[in-house]
């Protein structure tokens, strides 16, 4: 029996959690919006926290929850959030699924799943794209 390759790398640590955390939150500083950013290992745990001044509390958890969403499916929660407005409320029935835009799978150097990134306290389209920023920020300065 062949067995499948395994998509998590090494969890990143504090130094790129706070890289990517500070790349989201440029983002949204530099738009006018409050978010918090959640960024979580690979294995959904969280590794950094980060509320903005005036960013409602409710979106400390949902942005936690959308990073280990990102990470525990390996796909942008923006795909369940799609599956629900196309006609599939059975997404809301498995477990763990945040059918909201905003968070990611962050990618080490290999392309392997090293932890997740949720943003959460804008526009679903701006929290995602807080998250894409974040995310960006792993990836080496050449493909920037």
């Amino acid at each position: 029996m062949s067995q499948l390759p395994n998509p998590y790398g090494a969890s990143l640590g504090l130094e790129a959690a706070r890289r990517v955390a500070a790349a989201a939150i440029s983002e949204a500083a530099a738009s006018g919006w409050t978010v918090a950013v959640a960024v979580v290992d690979a294995g959904g745990d969280l590794v950094l926290l980060e509320r903005m001044d005036r960013t409602q509390s409710g979106s400390v958890e949902v942005a936690r929850e959308k990073a280990r969403c990102a990470v525990r499916f390996k796909r942008p929660t923006k795909e369940w959030e799609d599956a629900l407005a196309g006609g599939r409320p059975a997404v809301l029935r498995i477990p763990g699924v945040v059918p909201l835009e905003g968070g990611l799978p962050l990618l080490g150097a290999a392309g392997a799943i090293v932890g997740g990134v949720g943003v959460s306290g804008a526009l679903p389209e701006q929290d995602s794209r807080c998250a894409a920023r974040g995310a960006g920020a792993l990836r080496p300065e050449a493909e920037r």
